[in-house]
């Protein structure tokens, strides 16, 4: 569902203290094929030394290197333009390898990049074995995924699921007779009666799920755009081609696929109508409860076959977009036995939208309980949520509150997923003018829904025209206006920017056992100020404080809680030195992480 179901389904929200030693950084080269100067321009992140060194992640050929990753999600539109269309490419990506092997990436998650109309960005795709000409060739992704591996950086792609465009060669068949050897790929039924579609079933972007077909005189079901005809994988065929498309980017190195809408893969198959609830949603159409085409038990059994392909495979992983209404229904896709996603993206940290330690303790809790011990997978922002910069800040500490929340969710126990340009505290850049908007979402739903552009502008490099995103040819959407000092290149050398800041908490995930490998330990409970707990391996112990206001705030602990009241910094927001857990002060929206029960 594209985590859009979390503006739709759910209510329609618009709502180096620790390093270790490292080998030096790559020399800087020219990998894109670009111009030299065009790649000079661009290239920021190798042009100068880190001020801080990431080391190696010493976990990466595991076969659940995943457990220990940094994922980070890059919408190709936007990340870097090496030919001066406009439109981000893979050369950019590959270009930039660099900045992401120091930030200390693990895994690359890129949306889709396959051939499509662009219907909806990518998400109809016309050839699931291809590249889109505007990103690329196969041969630009072979060079990625190579010059990835070099750098033990994984390549993990956007799988869409629940339906193709209907531009792709299956579709262009099915349509054309009853009786076409394509026709039960998709979903096809007789209407009711004349101009009457099958079911009562909504689109989730407006309209009905189904469009008429005169040619067949039947109806197909889209839960998405009409371009998007849903598959049917209650065809045996359907199921036999789309695992062939994993095992095709396997073979070429993929490690692992990100699920796109796994809930919405099978429709009832007495096709019943959904439930209306009261009122009209922000297209006009009735509030409808999605029970007869999604999240259908069918769902888990696909998954687990496609779980067998995928361990067929060392070390491939599936990352789930998985949105659930109560945070215990995520158990579901991890399988009964781990058998199904190894990463059910857990969105629920998403929707709190404001800084409550109460309501974040409760969101971990949950995780940290579930069932069947699944490892948890944490998400706050995405190219469909929000930039978390502006849902938490408050407009006058945007920055400071930005690190409360790297700090939170780098130092879970878990995997952290995260956007490009977090790592600078990039900004959405919302459009003002309902002509400037681009996402069909936006122009459908403004003023109340302005879109999906605002989180997805041009990363931003360096100080040059349009944030060094490309040689200066207009970019598909706005670069912010705060890019010449939010840019890689300013941050890079800076110890105490955004960039660095990212750099030292990876630093911790890597190199201290407590926070690679320890139990989470909620601590202060009761707090509605400090978010607050403890990492414990079985020789060390992290203690992590976040201050989620904007006053100081005192904290203490007895001298058995943690083993001593003695602790050594690790990583903090003040230039305080000495931690005393008997008495700690937090500065307005600070950050404390220490080694509890050893001396400085």
């Amino acid at each position: 569902m594209r985590t859009l179901l979390l503006r739709k389904i759910a209510g329609l929200i618009l709502i180096t203290c620790c390093s270790l030693a490292a080998p030096g950084q790559p020399a800087a080269r020219e990998v894109g094929g670009a111009p030299a100067v065009r790649a000079a321009a661009r290239s920021t992140a190798i042009a100068q030394k880190p001020a801080i060194t990431v080391p190696p992640n010493r976990f990466a050929k595991d076969a659940e290197w995943w457990k220990r990753a940094v994922f980070y999600e890059i919408y190709p539109r936007s990340y870097a333009d090496t030919d001066n269309d406009g439109v981000g490419d893979l050369k950019g990506i590959t270009q930039h390898l660099d900045h992401l092997q120091a930030l200390g990436v693990d895994a690359i998650w890129i949306t889709p990049c396959f051939p499509s109309p662009q219907v909806d960005f990518g998400y109809d795709v016309s050839d699931y074995r291809d590249i889109d000409p505007q990103y690329g060739t196969l041969a630009d992704m072979d060079r990625l995924i190579a010059e990835a591996e070099k750098r033990n950086i994984k390549i993990i792609l956007d799988f869409v699921m629940n339906h193709s465009s209907d531009q792709h060669k299956w579709f262009q068949e099915s349509k054309k007779s009853r009786d076409n050897p394509y026709r039960d790929y998709y979903v096809w039924r007789d209407g009711q009666g004349p101009g009457q579609p099958p079911t009562n079933w909504i689109s989730l972007f407006g309209g009905s799920g189904w469009t008429y077909e005169a040619r067949t005189d039947q109806w197909y079901h889209h839960f998405f755009y009409p371009q998007q005809p849903d598959l049917n994988w209650r065809n045996p065929k359907v199921e036999q081609e789309m695992f062939d498309v994993v095992r095709y980017w396997f073979k070429k190195g993929v490690y692992g696929f990100r699920l796109d809408a796994v809930d919405t893969l099978f429709e009832d198959p007495a096709f019943r109508d959904n439930p209306n609830d009261p009122g009209k949603n922000a297209y006009g159409d009735p509030n409808q409860r999605h029970v007869m085409d999604s999240k259908l038990p069918e769902v888990h059994t696909q998954l687990q076959g496609l779980r067998r392909v995928v361990d067929e495979f060392h070390g491939r992983v599936l990352v789930g977009e998985t949105w659930t209404n109560k945070a215990e229904e995520l158990a579901d896709y991890y399988g009964p036995k781990n058998n199904e996603v190894h990463m059910p993206m857990y969105f629920n940290l998403t929707v709190i939208n404001r800084l409550s330690p109460a309501a974040f303790r409760e969101k971990i809790r949950v995780i940290e309980s579930n069932p069947v011990g699944g490892w948890p997978v944490y998400v706050l922002s995405n190219h469909d949520i929000r930039r978390h910069i502006d849902r938490y800040g408050d407009g006058q500490n945007n920055d400071k509150i930005a690190r409360v929340m790297a700090a939170l969710y780098l130092t879970l126990r878990g995997t952290a997923v995260l956007y490009y340009g977090e790592e600078i505290a990039m900004e959405n850049n919302d459009p003002k003018r309902k002509e400037d908007v681009k996402d069909v979402i936006g122009q459908r739903g403004w003023p109340q829904e302005k879109g999906r552009d605002g989180e997805r502008t041009p990363m931003q490099w360096n100080a040059s025209a349009n944030a060094g995103f490309n040689d200066g040819a207009t970019p598909w959407l706005p670069v912010h206006e705060n890019y010449k000092t939010k840019n890689v290149e300013t941050q890079t050398s800076d110890p105490k920017s955004m960039l660095n800041w990212y750099r030292q908490l990876i630093t911790l995930r890597r190199s201290h056992p407590a926070f690679y490998e320890g139990a989470y330990v909620p601590l202060l409970e009761d707090s509605d100020s400090v978010l607050a707990y403890a990492r414990k391996s079985k020789d060390k112990t992290g203690v992590v404080l976040l201050n989620m206001t904007a006053s100081p705030q005192k904290v203490s602990f007895s001298p058995t809680q943690l083993g001593g009241s003695s602790a050594k910094p690790l990583l903090r927001t003040s230039d305080a030195k000495d931690i005393d857990l008997r008495n700690v002060t937090l500065e307005p929206f600070g950050v404390v992480i220490a080694e509890a029960g050893s001396a400085r």
